[in-house]
């Protein structure tokens, strides 16, 4: 395909992002809600001419520009699949702040669609220097909606949120430079196959880790995530978890693991040991949250521990459920955070002790909210559990240890997720205004039910989405296998035998007889 389409899944929300500060309330929410439908329109072309099992890289579109940096543009599988979640997510998000913003609505529109066109940028560069540029602006369109239109505590947030954020990434640049005058290129599939001196890939590997860790987020430096999401407006707070919290995981997919294999292979063990203690800490700092929008957040610190193991398993199972995992948590996270919004909307309370029999007064919104809990959970038939379960299965073939810890993350995360839905839900209406609340309308219909119908789509039928990043996750494993550490739990494939140990021979006595005849 010719059509130079990524390019124009850049123009669109930047043109329209442009339009919107100009426009007045009305018209600005409109073009944005077109704007993003485009661009969802235009994701799910590129996905249906995506030619799985052809060209790793597809779509490439190049430009020089100067001093050796190129406007360079391609993807991969596992590239479209991020892709095709954000420009998902994004109309939704519109929606979502159709009516709860009512200050500098044609601003906060321009901010979220620069918030797309920065995202596909990052997922869609094949610069390194490209892959920087969109990396970092990220930040500034999350920054503003934060700290303009977030809650009462909105400015500290916002700063936590950046200077956490932009000083893990110096290093990254420091690192990225250096790189690019030892390799001598600055394309990033070129990066990929070069093979690095080994003590250097030490220092590399931290450098990186340092930024993607802060975005994932890890543990410790995951104390900006409660903050933000809390003060962030709902669709902010659906972004980040659902596309932001995924570029450190697709740093580490793109960056870490092939270009610094050596490094990535000696420090797992660090990986895990951060992951683990998320899992479990982050559960149980859940357990006891009184506001609801904290308790989705350190989930989400406890989901993206799952896949910082299953990309450091360094096997198919462990890459392809982490990835799983990303795109089911994206969806998942987003719309708990929608439900909260909902509800938030109607009473202006996150406080989870001020609703309860919710079941009574709002079946249709209560059935969302339990799908989309149990999806949380990882329920057989929704989303999460295929990635769970392939991520666990990789880790399992490198550490059983590992994967006790993350399983008793999974089961406290269970325990968490339903303490909510049950208190929010069920229960007594002890509030007559939460009791007076009306069930949902046509717009959070619209918004609720595509993710609804994305979640068991992705849970019933994976392989429409593993299908497209198998070859590439199978040769990033292909790169890993050489260093790829052994633990406590390597996998022996014993050879088969020809009888079972228990085998007893059968008996005919048909046979015994014609015997004796010949006699």
């Amino acid at each position: 395909m010719e059509f130079p389409i990524l390019s124009i899944m850049l123009a669109v929300p930047l043109v329209a992002a442009v339009a919107c500060l100009f426009l007045n309330t009305s018209t600005a929410r409109m073009v944005a809600l077109v704007a993003t439908l485009i661009d969802l329109a235009l994701g799910i072309l590129l996905w249906l001419n995506y030619d799985i099992g052809g060209a790793q890289w597809q779509f490439t579109e190049r430009a020089k520009l100067f001093a050796g940096f190129q406007y360079a543009l391609g993807i991969d599988g596992i590239a479209l699949m991020l892709i095709m979640l954000s420009v998902f997510l994004m109309p939704i998000c519109i929606l979502a702040s159709w009516d709860s913003i009512q200050k500098r609505v044609g601003e906060y529109m321009a901010a979220f669609l620069l918030m797309e066109m920065l995202m596909i940028g990052v997922f869609a560069a094949q610069d390194i220097f490209l892959f920087y540029i969109f990396f970092e602006a990220g930040l500034i369109p999350m920054y503003l909606i934060i700290g303009v239109w977030g809650g009462d505590n909105r400015i500290y947030a916002s700063y936590k949120f950046f200077l956490y954020t932009l000083l893990g990434s110096v290093l990254m640049l420091i690192a990225m430079l250096w790189m690019v005058n030892d390799a001598g290129t600055t394309e990033i599939p070129a990066l990929m196959q070069y093979d690095f001196p080994a003590d250097a890939q030490f220092w590399l590997w931290l450098a990186f880790f340092a930024s993607f860790a802060v975005k994932m987020p890890m543990w410790p430096v995951h104390t900006w995530l409660p903050d933000a999401h809390v003060q962030a407006p709902t669709a902010g707070s659906v972004i980040l978890a659902g596309v932001l919290l995924k570029l450190g995981g697709y740093g580490f997919i793109r960056f870490s693991l092939p270009m610094f294999p050596d490094a990535s292979a000696d420090l797992a063990w660090l990986v895990f040991a951060l992951s683990m203690i998320a899992v479990v800490y982050t559960s149980l700092v859940a357990l006891v949250q009184a506001d609801m929008k904290k308790l989705i957040a350190y989930s989400s610190v406890a989901h993206m521990a799952i896949v910082t193991v299953g990309l450091f398993a360094f096997n198919v199972q462990g890459l392809e459920g982490a990835m799983m995992v990303m795109l089911g948590h994206g969806l998942v996270s987003g719309a708990l955070f929608l439900c909260v919004g909902v509800i938030y909307d109607r009473l202006h309370t996150r406080e989870i002790a001020r609703y309860g029999g919710l079941s009574i007064n709002m079946p249709k919104y209560a059935l969302f909210f339990l799908l989309f809990t149990m999806a949380s959970v990882g329920l057989p038939g929704t989303s999460n559990f295929v990635g769970e379960f392939l991520a666990l299965a990789g880790i399992y073939e490198v550490s059983t240890f590992v994967t006790l810890v993350c399983t008793t993350g999974i089961i406290l995360g269970a325990a968490y997720m339903l303490y909510l839905y049950r208190r929010v839900a069920f229960g007594e209406q002890k509030n007559a205004d939460a009791a007076a609340m009306t069930d949902l309308n046509a717009r959070e219909w619209a918004m609720l039910a595509p993710i609804a119908a994305a979640v068991l789509w992705m849970g019933i039928y994976p392989e429409s989405f593993l299908a497209p990043m198998r070859q590439d996750i199978v040769a990033l494993e292909t790169r890993l296998a050489s260093v790829a550490p052994r633990y406590d739990s390597p996998l022996v494939v014993g050879a088969p035998r020809e009888q079972a140990a228990n085998y007893v021979a059968p008996i005919h006595p048909e046979e015994g007889h014609e015997g004796e005849g010949s006699h």
